[in-house]
């Protein structure tokens, strides 16, 4: 597609705590090779100016060819690169890359407060991805107890301990405990035979910092999942092939995230999780949700990835397919209707039409 260049900006946790394998990364990257302007921004960067409005220190990316994402990493992390301060009404994206569960224990205040400067900027012209109003609504995974009972375990929330060894008892005396605020398989625990006489500690654990979610065990787990991109609510598709990947434990702990050390392959979805898409997709749309993860296991969706969905690295290097590029190019089209309806259309609807 070829189109005037763009002013893009991600949000992320840091710069300096940023990983070559990050989907934030390989977007940025594509971006500055085809001449785009891109900024990093963390989640203690933001500034409210008198005058200029929601402005930001960043991290600016030279624009130019890089060998490989570990390449692009060690030009953002030079130690003598020093921060710059922009005006993000000056900018045509603003893309949410940030992960809330990384900020639970030393930053608390950090993640509602970039949403709350993200939803000022985008009552401007900077068209910000995914809707940050709705993002609001998705700090947690309370959120997926939204989309319809067909596509997800049966599952409860909760800090008591009875809570959970009922739902044990109504489940066959199996099931997923993990931290209701989380992501990358952090603290999540399967809970059977073998260690209920652990079920006291193992909630104590996960509601450290806050609530449980309690899930059906799903069998089909055990042979790991599928993680599905989907943009403007529909699965991404380049040609035939679908940005898609099934992640599996390469050991005897039952996580398949890849951040906890689980194995990837490309993977063709099947019926089953391509009618989950479109179930979910209706939501997605009307929520502004313009990226997201789906965590497919069998015919159940067992997560929704709304904040830092990933895996598109991987996806592209199995697939040799430019997932990335597609972004790209949906991106120039979003600023060009911007700019075609003259600011009549919300960031909502910008975000996912």
């Amino acid at each position: 597609m070829t189109q005037d260049k763009i002013k893009l900006a991600f949000v992320v946790n840091d710069v300096a705590t940023e990983q070559d394998n990050y989907t934030t990364i390989r977007l940025a990257r594509r971006a500055v090779g085809r001449g785009h302007e891109v900024a990093l921004i963390g989640l203690g960067d933001f500034i409210y100016d008198w005058e200029d409005g929601i402005c930001a220190m960043a991290t600016l990316s030279k624009v130019g060819e890089f060998a490989d994402d570990t390449a692009y990493l060690e030009h953002l992390q030079d130690p003598e690169r020093e921060r710059a301060r922009i005006v993000l009404g000056e900018r045509d994206i603003l893309m949410l890359r940030s992960d809330p569960a990384e900020e639970l224990v030393s930053r608390s205040w950090a993640p509602a407060s970039c949403l709350l400067f993200a939803q000022l900027a985008s009552l401007g012209r900077t068209i910000v991805l995914n809707d940050p109003r709705h993002l609001t609504d998705a700090v947690n995974k309370t959120y997926f107890q939204g989309f319809p009972e067909s596509v997800r375990p049966e599952t409860t929330i909760t800090r008591e301990e009875a809570e959970v060894a009922r739902f044990l008892e109504a489940h066959g005396g199996k099931c997923v405990v993990k931290p209701l605020q989380g992501s990358g398989g952090q603290g999540v625990f399967i809970i059977d035979e073998g260690n209920r006489q652990n079920l006291s500690q193992i909630i104590e654990a996960v509601t450290r910092d806050g609530y449980a979610i309690v899930q059906e065990y799903l069998p089909a787990a055990a042979d790991g999942d599928l993680r599905m991109i989907t943009l403007n609510g529909h699965p991404l598709r380049v040609d035939d092939t679908y940005a898609c990947i099934r992640r599996f434990s390469q050991s005897e702990d039952h996580r398949s995230n890849i951040s906890a050390g689980g194995g990837v392959e490309l993977a063709e979805p099947d019926e089953a999780a391509l009618q989950i898409a479109e179930i979910v997709g209706p939501k997605l749309i009307d929520d502004g949700m313009y990226l997201t993860g789906l965590d497919i296991a069998g015919d159940r969706m067992m997560e929704l990835n709304v904040d830092t969905p990933g895996g598109l690295s991987f996806m592209e290097d199995l697939a040799g397919v430019d997932f990335s590029g597609a972004v790209l190019d949906d991106l120039q089209r979003k600023v060009k209707l911007r700019r075609q309806y003259g600011g009549t259309l919300s960031n909502r609807q910008l975000a996912v039409i």
